[in-house]
């Protein structure tokens, strides 16, 4: 949480100093905030640390990324474009989720001791075993190539030099910080580094934000972690595990 709000400021600072339009700089502040964690971060971290990484992306995804995204983020987004909606939503209405009511539950029957049958686990094994190719199915799909304009260079650099390196150095030095082991850590960071999210698209179109921007964006940030995750990976692993 403290590396997307790190990111946020900075993304907010260098608008507020060029004076971005708003509805640039708010699909700008999603973007550079806002990590893949699961649609890409859960497959790539269970390839580069294992099965065990999984739960890192879920739990940074379920506890940290979504609650920030839809509280704060739709603060945001609110406040940069237009919400024309008659009955606004509560910012507290993403509790209503199946998710997370799955995963307080889970929590919750953890926390009491309870085992769970074989056969259960057996079946969210079969099916969790797809979860992995549909999501990167899925982000394929939501990438485009024809969003990439020239004119919106000037306010993709700021996004992904925040997103690529920024964020992540700092998530790297919170990191260093917390008593937790060496691989969590690297896991941790590693889920940070990841691009842009897809599901950003859908706020910038709720809210008349500058969609085209967003999607030129993640299509960027996702081209370049082909490069940066692996010097990332190796930095990690040798600055946590050794």
């Amino acid at each position: 949480i403290s590396s997307i709000g790190f990111a946020i400021l900075c993304i907010w600072a260098a608008g507020t100093l060029f004076k971005f339009e708003h509805k640039r700089l708010g699909a700008m502040i999603l973007a550079a905030s806002f990590p893949n964690v699961t649609y890409l971060g859960l497959p790539v971290l269970e390839q580069t640390f294992g099965s065990w990484a999984r739960s890192v992306a879920i739990q940074m995804d379920l506890f940290a990324t979504a609650p920030f995204l839809f509280t704060i983020g739709i603060m945001i987004v609110r406040h940069y474009g237009v919400d024309d909606s008659e009955n606004p939503k509560s910012t507290l209405s993403f509790l209503n989720a199946p998710p997370f009511w799955a995963a307080a539950l889970a929590v919750l029957l953890n926390l009491n001791g309870v085992i769970a049958p074989d056969w259960l686990l057996g079946t969210l094994q079969k099916l969790s075993s797809a979860v992995v190719p549909l999501m990167l199915f899925s982000l394929g799909l939501a990438l485009s190539w024809k969003a990439i304009k020239i004119k919106n260079i000037p306010y993709v650099l700021p996004v992904v030099l925040i997103k690529i390196l920024i964020m992540p150095l700092f998530a790297a030095l919170v990191a260093s910080y917390l008593p937790m082991s060496g691989q969590f850590k690297a896991a941790a960071v590693m889920d940070m580094a990841m691009p842009s999210m897809v599901l950003g698209v859908i706020f910038c179109d709720r809210y008349k934000l500058d969609s085209a921007l967003y999607a030129m964006i993640v299509t960027i940030t996702t081209a370049l972690s082909l490069i940066s995750l692996p010097l990332w990976h190796n930095v990690l692993i040798h600055e946590f595990v050794k």
